[in-house]
């Protein structure tokens, strides 16, 4: 990938882990089921660790 598509992956993950961290916050307020929104976090910030690995090693 290049650079431009990697900057561009990460915006887009940051974007997700934004909405649904949103969500989540919106399911603990009334009291509903949170660990799916979790693992959802837990997946994107991995990604976006590998991303960043990923972008780091272009410079």
């Amino acid at each position: 990938m290049t650079k431009k598509e990697l900057e561009a992956k990460l915006a887009e993950l940051k974007s997700d882990y934004v909405r649904i961290q949103s969500d989540l916050d919106k399911l603990e307020y009334v009291k509903g089921r949170v660990s799916s929104a979790q693992n959802q976090l837990i997946r994107l910030e991995e990604e976006i660790a590998e991303v960043n690995k990923q972008l780091y090693a272009l410079d």
